[in-house]
């Protein structure tokens, strides 16, 4: 599931080419010539040989700092968004890149935390009644939680993406009015950007899903192996991403609009404290004559 939960592409010039006036040596009498090309006669220099071999380590380089900069980024503080940026012309992502990122999120505390919530909420409504009461209930709800989140995750944001080139990050937008940002969040689970920057339709995040939603038939009770019940968990995973992405694009709003309400608060504070007048001084008692 792309949570969702968000740099331009680095073009290094070239080196210049070195025209000969440039290379001469001010004294003629240290210049060695360079030695001519028996073919063309045309001197050939490093720079003029096409692209700098350090670009590409470069970009990774430069890729792998930004994703180590998004790995520590939370909602709330407890929230993992590790999937997502805030940069519109961040760095695509290399295969190794792209299963680290599902590692790190999928070993986070977050997942796990969220996997017991949605555990105790199923057995506390029966869910899955073959899986019982009790302790062992309990696990058995957990453990299918969170294998779906593990299975969901690595096809959708590992394996598919880095087959089919595609980002397993969510693009916050962060600009315009709020019913387009929450169509942009909302569309994220099935639109995406590509590793050559284009969009296109997210098949990784969709059939990531159903994968998941179809090896969770293992683990399941029998009675809800059926094809539909199949599909309707596959879809769910992804309205469940649909609305993390809403939480991770408004999100920013929600701490301006917190810390400003916070400053405007303390102005306030502070101001009404200034313009009350100083209360009058106590008189000090008169010392006291010591007695005869």
């Amino acid at each position: 599931m792309q949570a969702q939960t968000i740099d331009a592409q680095l073009n290094l010039p070239d080196a210049p080419a070195v025209s000969p006036q440039q290379s001469a040596s001010p004294n003629p009498q240290t210049q060695t010539p360079a030695p001519a090309n028996p073919t063309s006669g045309a001197q050939t220099t490093p720079a003029q040989s096409g692209t700098s071999p350090s670009t590409e380590e470069d970009e990774r380089k430069k890729s792998q700092e930004q994703l180590e900069q998004q790995e520590h980024q939370r909602v709330l503080g407890v929230m993992a968004t590790f999937n997502t940026t805030r940069d519109k012309d961040a760095l695509p992502l290399t295969p190794g890149q792209k299963f680290q990122l599902f590692f790190k999120s999928a070993t986070d505390p977050w997942p796990f935390a969220l996997s017991a919530v949605s555990a105790g909420i199923d057995q506390a409504e029966n869910s899955f009644p073959e899986y019982g009461q009790g302790v062992e209930g309990y696990a058995k709800r957990f453990g299918a939680d969170y294998t779906d989140y593990f299975t969901g995750n690595f096809f959708g944001n590992a394996v598919l993406t880095s087959w089919w080139h595609e980002d397993p990050r969510y693009f916050q937008k962060g600009t315009g009015s709020f019913g387009s940002r929450a169509l942009w969040a909302a569309s994220s689970t099935v639109w995406c950007r590509r590793d050559n920057g284009t969009w296109g339709p997210n098949y990784a995040n969709v059939v990531g899903n159903l994968i998941g939603a179809a090896l969770s038939n293992i683990y399941y009770p029998e009675s809800d192996r059926t094809v539909g019940e199949t599909f309707e968990r596959g879809f769910s995973v992804s309205a469940q991403g649909i609305v993390g992405a809403e939480v991770i694009e408004f999100w920013p709003d929600m701490v301006r609009h917190y810390r400003r309400k916070k400053a405007e608060k303390l102005a306030k504070q502070a101001a009404k404290d200034y313009s009350q007048p100083a209360p009058p001084p106590v008189p000090s008692p008169a010392p006291q004559k010591p007695q005869d």
